[in-house]
């Protein structure tokens, strides 16, 4: 196992949370060189042998159903049927992202929202005034869509060691994107609207809503309700791919309850005791329930659609047969230029734009979660249009105007790209502290600790005022939590300017010793000695009895019959409850679980890892405070 493995394990109370959008960027970052690899292989293809590629991608293909038949040519399967696949992933991770992540404090929605909106409409006027009096200023919508893909993926190779709320800011203005983007594709480009159908494809919808409500988890209900929707659309003259990012909206995105994961626990148990058909069944049906639909989805679909779906789109769209006449016409082409130059130049303008609108409007109280550099590269890195600006050029155009489309959405791709890679490095070359204002800014972060630091009542190292609090959720018998404790104890060592706060998450359904050992902590506590009995604990953990605890406290010079009484009579019960009901209150998935100034710290905690997350707190909070950061002293102290 890895180092960053070996610090990632933890034990799992609600969940194991390695975070979805994580999970999300990763899967993205990872399939932009395979979309890449098939674009080119698109190109060459088409340049190779032209007719082989038009014929191949024009082959008719019909599902018929006794009288009934869908026919629609091998190209169009792939744009509206396994497109609809890529929606409701983006749909999913949509909804989730206003469920629990950044857009679930709902005063944040408002920034994104604009900065999105801002960064279509000033790349569709850019288009119309190039495409002034031209019959092919219907085409506007090509030039206006970020591909979520591309953009990540050339974020991740650009912007190393940039913090993670760029990519989150950058994934939530390409939801709304997104959003808008489909809206356009399913209404602006339907051609020959059927109404009844339509009326049925959207009651089809409603009822997959009110069937939400009722939590049904069935998912051959939701399939069947979806296809059914998908073919009214398609019968209406509807993009039917706009169902695939309903359904996904209407999947809601939660962490498990407690409740859930002991009724899950308890039918694990009841199957080890008595393996048999029945109880597998309900084991795995309970085990599956305590996640949520929205997460479950997503990891089933999300890596088809990333490494399959979109760069078979892109195989079926992207080829272009390219010759020296055919550039020299295309650049001077209004279409071509209009996408071009609405990217490259809309896309930062509206993104940045729109976003100082809001704050200065708002007269600060909305700011976007980065600096306004990072901004700035969030609108370049948006220039990058290409799956959405593909299948809307093949609804707008045909025959030179779509290959002139193609070129212009390719060609503003590539430079915007190269754009992204050389203001990233010129940020770099930026002094540290000019450098950190203009990516990190000033804005708050969401808070995901429930509870405040309460240094009248909490158990903390360091000093009380420190600029950085780390907290850390925690059980005496859980084996990670004894592996972070190294990890800890430099941590402070190097940071003299570190606050660390332990609370107590005895997780007793998997370790039995772990309330009796919170309780000695505690017992020790009211003899001063919370931090040298918690240092003894994690180091013995295989040696929790009762027994042992009281020869600890004797070694530790403790009243050992006072000790032992207090443990006996449950001392701290009520303050180690507390504990537990703000663990639950912060989503806290198992142990040992940390907070960096209240943030969730997500990933490995190791010392490297924890390191870099103190240090960025620290930048953080002088950034805030206006100030150079304070010197780091050497050493610390302890209280509890």
């Amino acid at each position: 196992m890895t180092a960053a493995g070996l610090f990632s394990a933890r034990t799992a109370w609600t969940r194991n949370l390695q975070t979805p959008l994580r999970r999300f960027l990763r899967t993205e970052t990872g399939s932009a060189a395979i979309l890449l690899a098939a674009t080119v292989a698109a190109l060459v293809w088409a340049n190779a042998d032209d007719g082989s590629y038009e014929r191949a991608w024009q082959t008719e293909l019909s599902i018929q159903l006794g009288h009934h038949a869908l026919s629609q040519p091998l190209r169009d399967w792939v744009s509206t049927g396994l497109m609809t696949l890529f929606w409701f992933v983006v749909g999913l991770e949509a909804r989730r992202e206003f469920d629990m992540g950044e857009l679930r404090e709902r005063r944040r929605v408002a920034l994104p929202v604009v900065a999105g909106l801002g960064g279509l409409a000033v790349p569709i006027v850019i288009y119309l005034i190039a495409n002034a009096g031209d019959g092919a200023a219907h085409g506007w919508g090509a030039a206006m869509s970020t591909d979520t893909a591309f953009a990540l993926g050339v974020l991740a190779l650009v912007g190393r060691g940039l913090p993670g709320r760029l990519r989150s800011f950058l994934l939530t203005v390409s939801v709304v994107d997104d959003i808008v983007a489909l809206t356009v594709i399913a209404f602006a480009y339907t051609k020959n609207l059927e109404v009844v159908p339509l009326i049925i494809g959207l009651a089809i919808l409603l009822l997959v809503a009110v069937v939400r409500t009722s939590r049904i988890h069935r998912g051959p209900v939701y399939a069947l309700l979806g296809v059914a929707a998908w073919v009214a659309f398609f019968e209406s003259g509807v993009d039917p791919v706009a169902v695939g990012m309903v359904m996904g909206l209407l999947t809601y995105a939660n962490p498990p309850t407690r409740s859930d994961l002991e009724r899950a626990s308890d039918l694990f148990r009841l199957f080890r005791e008595q393996p048999t058909p029945e109880l597998a069944r309900s084991a795995r049906v309970g085990v599956a329930s305590a996640i949520s639909p929205n997460e479950r989805l997503q990891q089933l679909y999300h890596p088809a659609t990333s490494y399959v779906i979109v760069p078979l789109f892109a195989l079926a769209n992207a080829g272009i047969a390219i010759d020296g006449h055919f550039l020299a016409h295309a650049y001077g082409s209004a279409i071509t230029l209009g996408i071009m130059l609405g990217y490259l130049l809309g896309k930062p303008i509206g993104i940045t734009g729109a976003t100082w609108l809001v704050t200065w409007a708002s007269r600060g109280r909305l700011r976007p979660p980065v600096g306004w550099a990072a901004v700035g590269a969030v609108g370049v890195i948006g220039a990058m249009g290409f799956t959405v600006s593909l299948q809307i050029s093949a609804l707008a155009f045909s025959g030179s105007d779509l290959e002139e489309a193609k070129l212009g959405v390719l060609t503003a791709a590539l430079i915007a790209a190269i754009a992204a890679g050389g203001l990233f490095r010129t940020i770099a070359l930026l002094p540290s502290r000019v450098r950190a204002r203009a990516v990190l800014g000033r804005s708050e972060t969401i808070i995901d600790l429930a509870a405040d630091v309460d240094p009248d009542r909490d158990h903390y190292r360091g000093p009380v005022d420190a600029p950085v609090t780390v907290v850390e959720y925690g059980d005496f018998e859980c084996p990670y939590c004894g592996q972070a404790e190294p990890a800890v104890r430099e941590l402070l060592a190097g940071h003299g300017d570190v606050r660390y706060v332990w609370r107590h998450l005895p997780l007793n359904d998997v370790h039995p010793h772990a309330q009796v050992a919170a309780t000695a902590a505690e017992a020790a506590h009211k003899q001063g000695a919370f931090w040298e009995m918690h240092d003894l604990l994690l180091t013995n953990q295989g040696a929790l009895e009762l027994d042992d605890l009281t020869g600890y406290a004797s070694a530790l010079g403790l009243d050992a019959e006072r000790f032992a009484a207090d443990v006996g009579r449950n001392l701290g019960a009520a303050r180690i409850a507390e504990d537990v009901d703000s663990a639950e209150l912060s989503g806290v998935s198992g142990t040992p679980t940390f907070f960096v100034n209240g943030k969730r710290h997500q990933g490995a905690y190791d010392i490297d890892t924890l390191s870099a997350a103190v240090r960025l707190a620290k930048t953080q909070a002088a950034l805030k405070q206006g100030a150079p950061a304070r010197p780091v002293p050497d050493g610390g102290r302890s209280r509890s």
